[in-house]
């Protein structure tokens, strides 16, 4: 048996494949940020298998109950506190966070090397799962 027949091995094969994929996307993205009429790129995050998200979906509706999602609300000691019902100022304006040059190009750097930031921390992420599962395995086989 091969060690991506295993399922977890292989979504997480899978993932790293297109973090490293992704990188390359954002890479091209900074490159061409000063190219005219250039407009950023990402990718569609990858799908869990049909199994996998029937196990997954099973494991939080099946025997571990359902899951709600809580309703948090901050505590107004003061008059001068935020309300912190959702009605503040602070709101989602929607639509693009920047402007589109004179030259047509929509790159927004900062934009770009956050999500390069969180990339790389995510693909960090899932190697060390990957390095985890590799050594639970040879433990299992009695290898070490």
């Amino acid at each position: 048996m091969a060690i991506g027949d295993i399922g977890l091995m292989g979504a997480l094969r899978t993932r790293m494949q297109w973090h490293q994929a992704r990188q390359r996307v954002l890479a091209e993205n900074v490159a061409n940020a000063d190219t005219p009429h250039y407009k950023a790129k990402d990718l569609a995050k990858p799908e869990l298998p049909a199994a996998a998200a029937a196990a997954v979906s099973g494991a939080v509706g099946g025997s571990l109950g359902t899951v709600r999602a809580a309703s948090v609300t901050l505590a107004a000691t003061q008059a001068g506190h935020l309300s912190g019902n959702g009605g503040s100022a602070f709101k989602a304006t929607g639509g693009q966070p920047f402007e589109v040059r004179p030259s047509g190009n929509a790159v927004d750097l900062e934009d770009q090397m956050a999500k390069s930031a969180e990339n790389q921390l995510d693909y960090q992420t899932v190697a060390s799962l990957y390095q985890q599962s590799l050594a639970l395995l040879r433990t299992a086989v009695g290898r070490k």
